[in-house]
C-alpha cells in the first residue's frame, strides 16, 4: 500500500467520525468543534488530488468564516439543556442506522468506481493553477465575474443583518 493510500483512509475515518460526532453530540459547542474537524480533514483530501489553492481556500472560507458564524448564531441563541427538547431513543437509533446504511453505499461506490486517471485523457493544461482559476472565475466574456460579486454582496448583507438582529434595543423610559 502506497502512503497516499494509507494518508487517504487515515482522512476518510477521520471525516466520517467527526462528521457523526457532529450530529450526535449533545453540546451545541462539540458539534461546531467536531465540524472544524471535519472540514480540515476535508482540506486534506484537496491536497491528496493536489487542489492547494482549493484546500487552502476551503480551510479559509469554512473552516474560518463559516465556523466563526455558527459559533456567533449559537452563542446568540443561548441554548442551554433545560430548554433542549429531549429526543427519543428511537430516533438516535434511526440516525445511527441511516448513518451506517449511508457509509456502507458510499464504500460501495467507492470499491465500484474507476480512476479518473483511466477515463479522461491528459491534455497537458494544468488547470490547478490559480492564473487558470482567475481566468475562469474573472474573464470578461464567459466568467464568473457578477455572481462572485453577488456573493460578496449577499454575504455583506447577511453579515449586518446579523449584527441588527443580535443588537439588543435600549429601553427608553
Amino acid at each position: 500500500m502506497s502512503t497516499v493510500l494509507i494518508l487517504f483512509y487515515i482522512l476518510g475515518a477521520i471525516t466520517l467520525a467527526t462528521a457523526f460526532l457532529t450530529i450526535y453530540s449533545k453540546n451545541p459547542i462539540h458539534s461546531a468543534i467536531y465540524l472544524v474537524i471535519c472540514f480540515f480533514s476535508i482540506a486534506g483530501h484537496y491536497l491528496l488530488l493536489n487542489a492547494q489553492f482549493l484546500a487552502i481556500v476551503h480551510i479559509i472560507v469554512y473552516s474560518g468564516a463559516i465556523m466563526i458564524l455558527f459559533l456567533f448564531t449559537i452563542m446568540l441563541m443561548n441554548l442551554n439543556k433545560e430548554d433542549e427538547v429531549h429526543k427519543p431513543r428511537i430516533t438516535r437509533l434511526g440516525a445511527i442506522v441511516v448513518f451506517c446504511l449511508m457509509c456502507l453505499i458510499m464504500i460501495t461506490v467507492f470499491f465500484n468506481s474507476k480512476p479518473v486517471s483511466d477515463i479522461s485523457e491528459a491534455t497537458g493544461e494544468d488547470y490547478q493553477s490559480i492564473k487558470m482559476l482567475g481566468k475562469v472565475l474573472l474573464d470578461g466574456e464567459n466568467g464568473y465575474m457578477v455572481p462572485f460579486e453577488f456573493a460578496s454582496v449577499l454575504l455583506l448583507v447577511a453579515m449586518i443583518g446579523t449584527v441588527l438582529l443580535s443588537k439588543k434595543e435600549k429601553l427608553e423610559k
